[in-house]
This record gives C-alpha cells, sequence and structure tokens, in this order.
C-alpha cells in the first residue's frame, strides 16, 4: 500500500516546476554541468542534506533517518548538443563548447531535467516526513551520461568509498509514452553499446590511374556492406543485435583516389556472449577485407563503451508493485528490452547489488494519437510539465519507500 505521509504538496509542487523551468533553460554539455551542479547543491542545502561532489561535475547527496536499508537512486544531469525548437517560454538559448573548441546550442533533448527536478522534489517528501521512513537515502545526480562517462567518472573518484552502499540502486528516465504511465522491462533493459572509429589506409592516386592506388572508398564500401551480414547471416535471429555505420568521409576531390577513408560504427546488443561473437565478427570482416585489397591493417579505435542495463527480477517485481500501488495496476506496464543505451547500470554493479530501472510517459493521449510526437534528441522534443513531473515523483518515492521496507506505512 502507499505510504501516506510521503506526499507532494502543492507547495513542493510548485517549487519543481520552477526548478525545471531553470533546468530546461539552463542546460549544460557533458561533463560541463558545472552551473547545473551548483544549483543542485544550493538546493540540497535548502533541504538540509548532506552532500558531496564526485566526478567532476557529479553531485551526491545522502539523507541519513535512522536504522534501516540504504537506498540508492540516480537522475542524470547533461544537456545535448541540440538547437531547442520547442516553443516553450523557457526555451534553452545556452551555448556550450564540443570537445574540439566548436560552439554548439545545447538543450534538454532528452528530458534529464525531467529527472532532476523530480528527483530533488521527491527528496523534499522524504525530507518533510521523517516520521514515515527509516533509512538511508543516496541520492546521485550524475553528469555525462550523453557520452557514457559519467557513472564511470563517479566510481572511479570514489562513489561507493564516500557514500553509503546500497541495498538496490533505482533510476527512471522519461519517454514519449503517456504521461501518467510508468514502463518497465525486467531482465535485459537497455542495450550494451560500443562505438568505434575505423581509418582505412590505402594508396593515394589520380582518379584516372586506380592501377597505381589501393582505393580506400572501395575498400570501405566493401566493409560496410559485408558488415549488414553479422546480424542477418551470424547471429541467431532471436537473439537481439544492430550495427550501424554511422558516419564514412573519405577524400577531397572527385578525382583524387585519396590515402585514407574514416567510418565510425556502433554496436548493441543485449547479451554478453553475443556482444563478443558480433564484436569478433565486426573487427573480422574489417580486417579480412583489408587484407582482400592490399591495404594495410586498419586502426580501431574505441570511442565509447555502455554497460548492459540489467534489471534484476525479483527487485523489479517487488518495485513495480511498489509504484503500481501508487498509480494504479492499469498505469504500470512491462515492455521488451530497448536497444538504446544508459550507463546507469555501472553504478550497481560496481558494487554487485540489483538495480532497478523504468520509464515514465511525458505527453497526453491527444498528442500520441495525433502520432506526430517527438522522440527523446530531437530539437522538437517537449514533455508536458504535468502529470509528467508529479508522475515521476510519485513513482520515485513509491519505489525508494518500498525499497525502505515499506517504514512507516
Amino acid at each position: 500500500m502507499p505510504n501516506n505521509d510521503l506526499v507532494l504538496t502543492d507547495g513542493m509542487r510548485e517549487r519543481m516546476h520552477d526548478v525545471y523551468r531553470h533546468l530546461h533553460r539552463n542546460p549544460e554539455l557533458s561533463m560541463q554541468e558545472f552551473r547545473t551542479a551548483e544549483f543542485i547543491e544550493e538546493r540540497l542545502s535548502a533541504l538540509g542534506v548532506e552532500h558531496f561532489r564526485c566526478g567532476g561535475t557529479g553531485v551526491v547527496g545522502v539523507v541519513r533517518n535512522g536504522d534501516g536499508p540504504v537506498v540508492a537512486f540516480r537522475a542524470d544531469s547533461d544537456g545535448l548538443p541540440i538547437a531547442e525548437d520547442t516553443g516553450f517560454e523557457y526555451a534553452s538559448e545556452a551555448t556550450g563548447r564540443l570537445e574540439d573548441g566548436t560552439e554548439v546550442p545545447v538543450m534538454h533533448g532528452c528530458g534529464h531535467d525531467t529527472h532532476v527536478a523530480s528527483l530533488l522534489a521527491a527528496t523534499e517528501v522524504f525530507v518533510s516526513a521523517p516520521d514515515a521512513w527509516t533509512g538511508t537515502l543516496v541520492l546521485i545526480f550524475q553528469p555525462g551520461e550523453e557520452t557514457g562517462a559519467g557513472a564511470r567518472a563517479m566510481v572511479d573518484d570514489g562513489l561507493w568509498d564516500r557514500a553509503p552502499r546500497p541495498a538496490v540502486v533505482l533510476g527512471q528516465h522519461v519517454m514519449p509514452g503517456l504521461a501518467g504511465t510508468v514502463q518497465y522491462p525486467r531482465g535485459s533493459a537497455m542495450s550494451y553499446a560500443d562505438s568505434w572509429k575505423v581509418t582505412l589506409h590505402g594508396r593515394q592516386s589520380h582518379g584516372s590511374q586506380p592501377q597505381d592506388a589501393i582505393d580506400p572508398i572501395v575498400l570501405g564500401a566493401h566493409i560496410v556492406t559485408r558488415l549488414q551480414t553479422v546480424v542477418s547471416r551470424e547471429i541467431d535471429a532471436r537473439e537481439a543485435a544492430v550495427v550501424t555505420v554511422g558516419t564514412f568521409h573519405a577524400g577531397l576531390k572527385e578525382n583524387i583516389i585519396p590515402a585514407s577513408a574514416e567510418f565510425t560504427l556502433n554496436i548493441r546488443t543485449l547479451d554478453d556472449a553475443v556482444r563478443e561473437r558480433v564484436l569478433a565478427a565486426v573487427r573480422r570482416i574489417i580486417t579480412a577485407e583489408a587484407s582482400v585489397s592490399g591495404a594495410p591493417e586498419p586502426v580501431i579505435e574505441e570511442l565509447y563503451r555502455f554497460p548492459r542495463n540489467f534489471n534484476d527480477p525479483e527487485a523489479t517485481d517487488a518495485r513495480m508493485a511498489d509504484v503500481a500501488a501508487e498509480l494504479g495496476a492499469d498505469a504500470v506496464t512491462e515492455v521488451r528490452p530497448l536497444m538504446g543505451s544508459e550507463d546507469f547500470g555501472a553504478l550497481a554493479t560496481a558494487i554487485d547489488v540489483p538495480s532497478v530501472y523504468w520509464f515514465f510517459g511525458g505527453y497526453t493521449a491527444e498528442q500520441l494519437e495525433a502520432d506526430t510526437v517527438p522522440v527523446n534528441h530531437s530539437p522538437e522534443f517537449a514533455p508536458v510539465m504535468e502529470p509528467t513531473l508529479t508522475t515521476a515523483v510519485r513513482a520515485a518515492t513509491a519505489a525508494i519507500a518500498g525499497a525502505l521496507g515499506g517504514a512507516g506505512v
């Protein structure tokens, strides 16, 4: 049953809306969330919550309330290099700089502003009702989710040496579903992601003299085509994998066969064994095609890697039962795993504890029926403020209270 003492009041909701508008208007790029971290620290200090920096621009809050379980909840805080086109009065006009120095517009195009705002509000709910629960809450405001760097940076910076170790790590993410509802996978929740940059080396010559060249463009074309057979011909049809070549760059002029070509690829898998088979097959094809072409061995560089996001079945069943008791059974639905990726799972696997991760909707029924809803990472991504934010707070509060053992219910 819901804990009726853990309630989001009208005043808390108004403050959450103000926090959300501030965050939405002031996004920052991954691992550059300096002002965002300071803002979170100010909010935690105002609530009397002890906190510390971790992983550069990450913030960890700790709420201690007597003996009981330790429960961690994570919200990611970074924005994306997108020019916002939502039409919001509080739309972002912020800019930032990529690692190469390029100035870009910045937007909360994946809803991380809703994550931070709702977790701060849930924190206020718990802080305001100390008699309704016992235990310890660890609040993880994580940077750099979009680049897969943030969770690892916090773990490497001693997160679990500095904060109480939890029995479970919880998290949630806004998606283009029906506002007021929650969806969750059981078991594999989101995929591994491996991104590589591949540089092919050939021999440059005049375009009229291909016999004097080793053409890296032709070589690359063969590789890209052959890579499409990894999933269709080497992986069991009952298993999931995606291999995508996202960029291909070569040459400067139409009558020059270039000396090199470069492409990047992204690989998604849900299973350890499948991941190893796919990565091995991709590497084999790249090197073998180069050998057949008489080209030097290609250079393969790992750009980034996202861990698998795994929902412990037992913990997931228990926490989603808590959320269903709060929101209603019809509002909580099990779904299949997503092939998108998250670094959330690294927080729990670092200390070998279970994790539970779910999704909450951000659009009205009318918007969804129109079938033109902008998805995450769109410049028009615009979740409705309510009931989206209140649902996120209610889901988080119910799951945390359940993980604490239902103290005070």
